[in-house]
């Protein structure tokens, strides 16, 4: 039965079973007595709710607290295992492939490095395939167990109704590749398990605005610096995020050639990439064969020895004008956007970390606008390499909440968007 607003019991009763959930998984654990404050429901609903997870195993006592005169307070807590999603990152240098149980604590995981740039779509679908085999298989997990699948790809991701999640990856070579329905085909995975699929650098910025540096911001931007660079866009009016292609602003008209084919873009200059072929341009050395991670770290290491040598000046000279590229890029952010944080991640933004950074914020802080540039803070990321992952099993995970913690039973009929608008709802940080 339907009520005035439309909302039908069973719709109350997912949005209260989902109020409780969230907060004992961002605040807990917690006392029946603090959630009922904490969600807006009475000390009844609050024991309905409770008694229903409890029931469903996805709630558990975690303890006791002592109370105001009367008797000890049970908490309760999330169980961990009463879930599990997998996270996948369709990475620049590897695809990582990540089982956690239903707090985010990893179980499992593969990792399938990209020799010499390999995104041939074949071969990154049997990578996925092959890794979700094989972190179900060490955890010894039935896929039927799984709420989902995320997947953090590169690229712009739309969301058809015949073909699921289709990639439009130019720097990749990727033109509306039909990643999910391909994924799908001779899949491991039992219809019920949905699988999601978005861009990286958004799936980063749900994970650092979730569990990383940006728990708390409203406005902020998530950077994501890798071969390429990225960024994802979280405001009070795109509470999720919304993938930008920052990469892609042109910073120089008639410039370097980018890898998407265009001339003059941010990436060219500023990505891990581009900041090595300059180097090798102006005479670095860097062994024939050897990949991005480990020619960036032989680049660091001329740039800034640690035995008290003297610096190589052409890998200095170059990593100071990829932060002064990279600072501009972020200028025009902070005069479009005007967050209150940007956080700079990815594997290169790692490599490069703290010794890199002030240069990167002195640049940004000179060209922006004074007034924006005074609000703004900006730092590194704190989640490490396994951001994208995370954030990719974030998408499973939401959508669970969103069901009230009820498994997903998606009919077939049903098409891939259906699954993706349930992540619009809003969620806490």
């Amino acid at each position: 039965m339907a009520g005035r607003n439309g909302r039908t019991v069973r719709d109350l009763r997912r949005a209260n079973r989902a109020a409780v959930l969230q907060r004992l998984y961002f605040d807990g654990p917690l006392s029946r007595f603090e959630l009922g404050p904490a969600t807006g429901l009475s000390s009844g609903s609050v024991s309905n709710v409770v008694a229903d997870l409890v029931a469903d195993g996805l709630v558990e006592e975690a303890g006791s607290v002592d109370s105001d005169g009367g008797r000890p307070r049970t908490l309760l807590r999330v169980a961990p295992l009463s879930g599990h999603m997998i996270g996948v990152d369709v990475g620049e240098t590897r695809v990582r492939i990540e089982l956690f149980d239903l707090t985010l604590t990893e179980l499992a995981r593969a990792e399938r490095p990209l020799e010499h740039q390999r995104y041939e779509v074949e071969v990154i679908v049997d990578h996925i395939r092959s890794g979700i085999d094989e972190v179900l298989a060490a955890a010894d997990l039935a896929p039927e167990r799984l709420l989902g699948v995320g997947i953090g790809v590169p690229g712009i991701v739309e969301h058809t109704p015949d073909r699921g999640a289709v990639v439009h990856g130019q720097t990749i070579g990727w033109d509306a590749v039909p990643l999910e329905s391909l994924l799908r085909d001779g899949s491991p995975l039992p219809g019920s398990v949905p699988c999601f699929i978005d861009n990286g650098a958004k799936t980063l910025g749900q994970a650092e605005m979730w569990f990383g540096a940006g728990r708390g911001a409203s406005n902020a931007l998530v950077v994501l610096f890798g071969s390429g660079v990225g960024a994802c866009l979280v405001t009070p009016q795109v509470e999720h995020g919304r993938a930008v292609e920052w990469g892609h602003l042109t910073v120089r008209v008639r410039g370097r050639r980018c890898r998407c084919g265009a001339l003059g873009c941010l990436e060219a200059y500023a990505g891990a990439e581009s900041l090595l072929a300059r180097w090798r341009e102006e005479g670095g050395r860097v062994p024939e064969g050897t990949d991005e991670e480990t020619a960036l770290t032989g680049m660091l290491a001329a740039a800034y020895p640690a035995d008290g040598a003297a610096a190589d000046p052409v890998a200095l000279s170059v990593l100071e004008e990829t932060a002064e590229y990279l600072g501009a890029g972020l200028s025009d952010l902070i005069n479009l956007f005007q967050p209150e944080r940007i956080l700079m991640g990815g594997w290169a933004g790692l490599q490069l970390g703290s010794r890199f950074l002030p240069a990167v914020r002195r640049h940004a802080l000179s060209y922006a606008l004074r007034h924006p540039a005074q609000k703004v803070t900006i730092e590194l990321g704190r989640l490490g390499p396994d951001a994208v992952t995370v954030g990719a099993a974030i998408l499973p995970l939401a959508d669970f909440f969103t069901r009230g913690g009820r498994r997903p039973t998606p009919d077939p009929t049903v098409p891939a968007p259906a699954w993706h608008a349930a992540l619009q709802e809003r969620l806490p940080r």
